[in-house]
């Protein structure tokens, strides 16, 4: 695995991310009903809210529809929600022109096939632990953490350490 230069990390502007496998186990329970539930790791939740804290955007890029990732990104004020993206380079493509960024200013975290070519594409590419081998081997960084499990806020305060944004967003938690 290749680190990215922590001087390019300066350039990451936004946080772009799978939902199922990344911001949740990748499990989905159907009720009887029809209804999805998705269980969302809090630390995951309390990272996104740091890094717009710190003035930067978020995406969500999902192969599936879901009105459960619809809800979570309303409540987690995601700026770019792509659902469903079944080829989600397209997904990734339009995201570029809504942000008006370029592929180096945004970090993606996948875990599965369908994210290589974003994973290739973005400035920093990253795989959760548990992701599969194909994309860990194009990855730039693989988080210690699996999906659902804290992955997101690990790559969170990976970017926000090595760019020096991280004890300004501490200091309301030591006063």
């Amino acid at each position: 695995m290749t680190q990215i230069n922590k001087t390019d990390l300066k350039l990451i502007k936004l946080l772009a991310m799978d939902v199922d496998g990344v911001l949740t186990d990748g499990k989905i329970t159907i009720c009887s009903d029809g209804t999805e539930m998705k269980t969302f790791n809090l630390l995951d939740g309390h990272g996104i809210k740091m890094w717009k804290r710190a003035g930067l955007k978020t995406a969500m890029i999902s192969g599936r529809e879901s009105a459960v990732t619809k809800q979570r990104a309303k409540e987690m004020e995601i700026d770019f929600v792509y659902q469903p993206c079944q080829k989600k380079l397209d997904g990734f493509e339009k995201l570029l022109a809504d942000s008006k960024l370029e592929p180096k200013n945004i970090a993606y975290i996948g875990d599965d096939v369908l994210d290589i070519p974003l994973v290739k594409r973005a400035g920093f590419g990253i795989a959760v632990a548990n992701a599969v081998d194909e994309l860990k081997s194009t990855a730039l960084y693989i988080t210690s953490r699996n999906g659902g499990d804290g992955a997101v806020r690990e790559v969170v305060e990976y970017i926000l350490k090595n760019t020096g944004q991280w004890s300004a967003l501490m200091e309301r938690y030591l006063v």
